[in-house]
């Protein structure tokens, strides 16, 4: 939990210095939790990233939270909850909103959540398949729905869409000829030249 914390709005490479900044200053979560969130910002601070004071904050605020609802630093009782009460628990959380829950409950309580981020909401909207004014929240409530509840399929669901958006379809000159979903965009000839001009092997996306 406290892992995917880090990694909002955050890089990978920043969110893992954090993390191992934050487990070699506290070995146990007990030592966070009576540094405060000044030390826990400090810590942070040292490793590099933005946002450390916010972060310190939601930290501390779930230990705190932990600590006086449960009297141990532990999300282990979330195991033996239903699908519904651990996410309302997750969710309970500061700094934990329904991106952050879905995260934890696909891959670490191994439950059928899908979480949608912002890659795999670019892609959605460019693909027509949600409205372009609809919220992440609404759009991951939309996906919920639609896509089977099968673990694996949606485990691999959010990974693929995440690698496609950092690598194929970025947020500015994205590589629509190398598309795989080229065929079935009706945004390719409005976000690539080449599209719109036609590239050797590949059909020119109507547009719809």
């Amino acid at each position: 939990m406290l892992r995917v914390i880090l990694s909002q709005q955050n890089t990978n490479a920043v969110a893992q210095r954090q993390w191992e900044a934050l487990t070699f200053t506290y070995p146990r979560w007990e030592a966070a939790l009576l540094d405060g969130p000044e030390g826990i910002e400090a810590t942070l601070k040292a490793a590099g990233g933005g946002l450390a004071r916010v972060k310190a904050a939601y930290l501390h605020g779930i230990l705190a939270h932990l600590e006086e609802t449960r009297g141990e630093l532990s999300l282990r009782f979330l195991r033996d909850l239903p699908d519904d009460e651990a996410r309302a628990a997750l969710e309970a959380l500061p700094g934990v909103g329904l991106k952050t829950a879905s995260l934890v409950l696909l891959f670490d309580l191994i439950r059928p959540a899908l979480p949608v981020d912002g890659n795999i909401e670019r892609t959605l909207k460019r693909l027509e398949f949600v409205p372009p004014n609809w919220s992440a929240e609404r759009t991951e409530r939309w996906f919920d729905r639609v896509v089977s509840r099968e673990w694996a399929l949606r485990a691999a669901l959010h990974v693929a869409g995440v690698r496609h958006g950092r690598h194929t379809c970025l947020p500015r000159n994205p590589r629509c000829p190398a598309c795989p979903l080229l065929d079935l965009c009706p945004s390719a000839p409005l976000l690539s030249p080449e599209v719109t001009a036609g590239t050797p092997g590949r059909p020119v996306c109507s547009g719809g």
